[in-house]
């Protein structure tokens, strides 16, 4: 069952996740809260969540060490 929520984890950005490890909580918990939520708020939080997925996205393409001018 792992590696198929890894694998979750890696089709969805990652988003559940990586808001449940700085607040300790599982991230299959934030996931049902999204759920719940979108059903309740007629999916608006899933707005919320694609623009929280394209985030991170970009956040960790920058992050990304670059060789530097001087590694010739």
């Amino acid at each position: 069952m792992q590696p198929f929520r890894e694998w979750v984890d890696q089709a969805t950005f990652g988003v559940c996740s990586a808001l449940a490890r700085p607040l300790g909580i599982p991230s299959r918990t934030v996931r049902l809260y999204f759920v719940y939520i979108s059903f309740f708020t007629l999916g608006s939080p899933i707005i919320l969540y694609f623009i929280l997925g394209f985030w991170f996205e970009i956040r960790s393409y920058f992050r990304k060490k670059r060789p530097s001018v001087w590694d010739l």
